[in-house]
């Protein structure tokens, strides 16, 4: 070959090797699909076999290699499996019976699961308290599900015994490291036998959990056995579990992600877990690289946290391949990856009673995921047009909802059917579940899930998260979607975090952005307002500002929406700086008393 036809030959190679690395991608694509039916296919046929039983399985197959780690535990298969037999055996001591009601109030550490995996063995049902609740939240959690009995860790005793006159459940209340500590201590560890076994499927009820909406009191979840099967062992498939795989995980276990998918979908393979009583983005790499983790759960808000804490020396010195969650923001994707050098980030979209679920396998930087074309047959999905005014779906002149075409804004909802990965078990509330369920959608009798999340889906069939209802407000005559807000104003320099939602203006339609802001120092307010203007549309900028020392957020890191009223920008109540958009001085001017009473008046165009 010449030297001409070489270098041209030469040249031509990253051309010809692009379709190579695509094929290359879309086989490793298929695979973890194809993984995660291959695991999930045989419960339908082994309906016997409830997670409990897998635990036993794995304590005979693994025994002493390690399945739950701490700074103060190292919990191998066997250990775990015996503690649970133990609770098994309390359970079956207190003559609980099958679908009975056992609520736990405990902190992240490998006990929590030992319980849990004990009591449901014997057909109990456990409620998964948020350790965080105090007073009426608290009180209300254990009432719904007419709790029987309740386990309560010793640094939760005060906690509890302050609601308990409050409380319309009857249960006996036990403290772990006294009373259950002493009442399990002479149970026999063996795996049960003979009369203690209790006739399980997956049909069976094995847990509540609660919903952590960002307002109301929380819903309690029915979680079925079927449930925790799937979820351990899809996700298992997806992220590819091995053996010598270790999960860092520092998400609360009363939430299904950080209590099954983050421990269940590792420990089926023979892998362990880190658990880690809360996150701190101080400790998160220094964990990382001790317990020498191939894997971390995470949720978005975890990632931004780590984006802005200082550079760690220990923050790329790691063994990580793939880290996996949801509500990872497209902004922050690639820097995310890049900086921590991360492998792989597999997002996916689920809820914990939802019938629908989606996985972003490719790596699509801000997709929350994407049904693969071999499986579409088998999706429950749709996205139908939403009226933001009127807060419900729209339907056209035969009664019927109205699908939305590619990259159009729409709820999404899931058909619900008889079978078992389409079915929607609901909440202990009759009417809470009631309205999750939308009729008549499509054709007359059927029934379709709402997940109350408003997204789009573009050309190549990827989904994209816009907003929570609730959350998207109309101002302006146009719909406003917070969380897009949120991401323009935390780009801005200096801005580490950013709340937005609508409040109420006298006289005015709709309702007028809000933005709360943490930032780093002093901002340029002109500069700020300068670059929403290149971000975004006029009717999506923030009327008012509010200057945070820090966000408020629930459990899942997810910030607290505000009241709409009036009253969360008066400036004689609220102790933070308040500014409003003056569009006569083109500016961000501080909101004294006088501004508040000519907004109240309606006198002052905004």
């Amino acid at each position: 070959m010449s030297r001409v036809h070489d270098h041209a030959a030469r040249r031509s190679l990253p051309t010809s090797k692009a379709p190579i690395d695509r094929a290359i991608a879309d086989k490793k694509v298929s695979r973890a699909w194809l993984r995660a039916l291959e695991l999930t296919s045989p419960i339908a046929t082994a309906p016997w076999r409830v997670f409990p039983v897998v635990v036993d399985e794995l304590a005979e197959r693994f025994g002493d290699a390690p399945a739950l780690l701490s700074d103060d535990e190292n919990v191998s298969f066997r250990e775990l499996a015996q503690r649970a037999n133990r609770y098994a055996r309390w359970a079956l001591a207190q003559r609980l019976q099958k679908g009975d009601t056992v609520c736990l109030l405990m902190a992240n550490r490998p006990e929590y699961m030992a319980v849990w995996l004990g009591i449901t063995r014997t057909g109990g049902v456990v409620a998964l308290l948020n350790a965080n609740l105090v007073g009426t939240s608290l009180a209300h959690c254990i009432d719904i599900v007419d709790a029987k009995h309740i386990i309560v860790a010793s640094d939760l005793v005060e906690t509890l015994e302050r609601v308990r006159p409050n409380l319309t459940t009857r249960a006996t209340i036990w403290v772990h490291s006294t009373d259950i500590a002493a009442a399990i201590a002479d149970l026999p560890d063996n795996a049960l036998a003979g009369d203690e076994r209790v006739a399980l499927n997956v049909d069976d009820q094995a847990l509540y959990v609660y919903t952590s909406g960002t307002t109301g009191l929380p819903k309690a979840a029915k979680v079925s056995h079927y449930r925790l099967m799937m979820w351990t062992h899809w996700f298992a498939g997806m992220m590819e579990t091995q053996p010598n795989d270790r999960m860092y995980n520092c998400l609360p276990m009363y939430h299904s992600v950080g209590g099954a998918v983050a421990t269940g979908a590792v420990l089926i393979s023979g892998g362990s877990v880190v658990i880690r009583e809360k996150f701190s983005a101080s400790r998160f790499w220094d964990d990382i690289a001790r317990f020498d983790c191939t894997l971390f759960q995470y949720i978005g808000e975890l990632c931004r946290y780590l984006l802005h804490a200082p550079p760690d020396q220990r923050e790329t010195l790691h063994r990580l391949r793939l880290c996996c969650g949801n509500g990872l923001r497209g902004d922050i994707w690639e820097e995310f990856r890049r900086r921590f050098r991360i492998p792989q980030i597999l997002e996916f979209y689920a809820a914990t009673e939802a019938n629908v679920s989606l996985f972003n396998v490719e790596g699509r930087p801000g997709a929350i995921g994407r049904t693969p074309p071999f499986l579409a047959h088998r999706s429950s999905l749709a996205l139908v047009k939403f009226d933001v005014e009127r807060n419900v779906p729209m339907r056209d002149e035969s009664g019927f909802c109205v699908r939305c075409a590619p990259n159009e804004i729409g709820e999404a909802i899931g058909r619900i059917s008889s079978d078992a990965s389409a079915r929607f078990d609901g909440y202990t509330d009759a009417d809470a579940t009631e309205k999750k369920i939308l009729r008549d959608v499509f054709e007359r009798g059927d029934a379709w899930f709402r997940t109350g999340d408003l997204m789009r889906r573009d050309e190549g069939n990827f989904y994209y998260f816009v907003d929570r209802i609730g959350d998207t407000f109309r101002w302006k005559g146009e719909n406003v979607a917070t969380s897009e807000v949120a991401a323009a104003i935390t780009a801005f320099s200096g801005i580490i975090d950013a709340n937005v939602y609508g409040v109420t203006i006298p006289g005015a339609d709709g309702r007028a952005g809000m933005a709360e802001i943490v930032c780093r120092g002093e901002i340029d307010l002109s500069a700020f307002r300068d670059h929403l203007a290149r971000q975004l549309p006029r009717y999506a900028h923030p009327v008012l500002l509010r200057l945070r020392d820090k966000i408020d957020l629930n459990q899942t890191f997810k910030p607290l929406k505000r009241a709409t009223g009036s009253d969360g920008y008066d400036p004689s109540t609220c102790p933070d700086r308040l500014y409003v958009n003056d569009p006569d001085r083109h500016a961000y001017v501080a909101l004294n008393q006088r501004l508040y009473e000519r907004i109240q008046a309606g006198d002052m165009p905004l």
